[in-house]
């Protein structure tokens, strides 16, 4: 694979089909996952107080995240040393974020995808170490998994050239776990208003909806909370630790993936159609 591969704007297209075929195959909720939000409501009026405060912390961290990237920024050179390892030759000078954008579209796909699986591996480890807990562990597992998620989806952004340091991919980022928590309609009005990011005056529609960033964190960690109910039956609390836990980092990174992927895609098709037209 070489850097400076032409990327065709028929191959563009191509590749902008398979992420909307995707976004088309989003499902709602399941029928269970529905109803399994109950029993995350009743869990709340038993839960200790520790874990009540902690969960809490885990919420109040993302609106930390969204305004300053509170502790869930990452080290971008890493990020961008694996990304190059993707590469058949040495480029030093695009080194950096900005020169991940003229990367070929599978050098940053296969980047995104490997840090998926990394995460995801981590998430298990975690999910299985905590499930040893039970209920008390949960302190500590449902903020680790929030900021596990915040932190695959920083790393799927560099890959594809974005900055997470930057407030407005803060907030792309945070839409990305939106989508994961989403229903069907959710979904369908997550990818309207992603499809417009960084458009003159939309991004300040997506910042305001982003004010009641509570309820955004709050439905994420509603989504799987429910499932930790599993977790607290001693034993098999490790196995469903484990599977909650890896699921939910697949999903978050799939998700980042796709809708970072069209948004690098949307931006070669206009560089391709400029270039064409000089």
């Amino acid at each position: 694979m070489v850097l400076n591969k032409v990327e065709t704007k028929e191959y563009l297209m191509q590749e902008l089909k398979r992420v909307e075929t995707w976004e088309n195959e989003q499902k709602d909720l399941w029928f269970w996952e529905k109803l399994g939000r109950l029993p995350f409501v009743l869990l709340d009026k038993i839960t200790p107080k520790l874990i009540r405060d902690k969960i809490g912390q885990a919420i109040d961290e993302v609106g930390s995240y969204i305004q300053t990237g509170g502790q869930y920024l990452i080290s971008e050179k890493q990020t961008l040393e694996r990304l190059q390892t993707f590469a058949s030759q040495d480029f030093d000078a695009l080194l950096t974020i900005s020169g991940v954008a003229h990367y070929p579209l599978e050098v940053m796909d296969k980047a995104a995808e490997e840090i998926g699986k990394s995460r995801t591996n981590m998430a298990i480890v975690q999910g299985a170490t905590t499930g040893i807990g039970g209920l008390f562990t949960l302190a500590i597992d449902i903020p680790a998994l929030l900021g596990l998620s915040l932190k695959v989806l920083q790393e799927i952004a560099i890959c594809y050239g974005y900055d997470p340091k930057e407030k407005q991919e803060r907030i792309f980022i945070i839409k990305c776990m939106q989508f994961v928590s989403s229903d069907i309609v959710g979904k369908k009005a997550i990818i309207e208003e992603l499809g417009a990011f960084g458009q003159e005056g939309k991004d300040r529609e997506v910042i305001a909806q982003l004010q009641g960033w509570q309820e955004t964190a709050m439905n994420y960690i509603d989504n799987f909370g429910w499932k930790k109910l599993f977790q607290l039956i001693p034993i098999v609390g490790v196995v469903f630790g484990a599977y909650i836990n890896k699921s939910t980092v697949e999903e978050v990174a799939e998700a980042g993936r796709m809708l970072y992927r069209k948004r690098r895609i949307v931006e070669k098709l206009k560089q391709v159609t400029e270039n064409s037209v000089l």
